[in-house]
């Protein structure tokens, strides 16, 4: 049977509301991604915070179907960095369709992959494909990707609050990270987010994100 408990909820005004809506709404406008990291530490208690946020993510079932694997290993670090070049260097030479080539030549993205080893941090999310049963056996995850999906974006909202800045890099293939972060089959890496501090050089692409208007559709009565 299942087993409920009241919810703590605090009614706030509509003007409170606005104003609380808009000042995270600008505090996200201002959140960019960059490869340029500065090697000065950053603190673990800050990486915990934020997975901690991660975790308070809804999931489906509230299978919280997610491992997330924190390295500043700086050894495991050039490990991740070298096998992650190999396959982005086949990926631009061999494997990238025309179509995906032309959405990254305004990002200047290639193989290289320095933000792996100067960011002080490196944290990977891997999604569960599989979870244990009450019988002990292995059954699926629902939704799993959709739920990783928003706790990856509670993650890093909590990052940039904090005052850090952080990139979402997907190597492809990467089932390198499994081997060698020793995390179990039933697991797949879904997402590589350096973060750290900005380089003080550091640059973004000039590019604007859509308006409301672009990316929104109102039904109303």
């Amino acid at each position: 049977m299942a087993d409920f408990i009241p919810l703590e909820w605090t009614e706030l005004s509509p003007s409170l509301m606005l104003k609380r809506g808009v000042e995270l709404k600008h505090l996200m406008a201002q959140r960019r991604t960059t490869r340029h990291f500065s090697s000065k530490p950053v603190p673990r208690a800050l990486i915990e915070c934020a997975i901690e946020c991660a975790g308070s993510a809804p999931s489906g079932a509230h299978l919280q179907p997610w491992t997330w694997v924190a390295i500043s290993n700086k050894e495991i670090q050039t490990e991740l960095r070298q096998a992650a070049e190999q396959e982005e260097r086949l990926t631009y030479e061999r494997r990238m369709p025309e179509a995906w080539r032309e959405v990254l030549e305004p990002l200047g993205t290639d193989a290289v992959k320095e933000h792996l080893t100067t960011a002080p941090w490196v944290v990977v999310l891997f999604k569960h494909k599989q979870r244990i049963r009450s019988n002990g056996e292995r059954g699926p995850t629902y939704y799993a990707t959709e739920s990783c999906g928003i706790a990856a974006g509670f993650f890093l909202q909590c990052v940039h609050s904090m005052g850090l800045v952080a990139l979402t890099h997907t190597p492809s293939p990467m089932k390198f990270l499994n081997t060698i972060l020793n995390r179990p089959s039933h697991e797949e890496a879904m997402l590589v987010i350096p973060l750290g501090y900005p380089a003080d050089d550091a640059l973004v692409p000039n590019i604007q994100r859509k308006t409301l208007d672009e990316i929104a559709v109102f039904v109303e009565s």
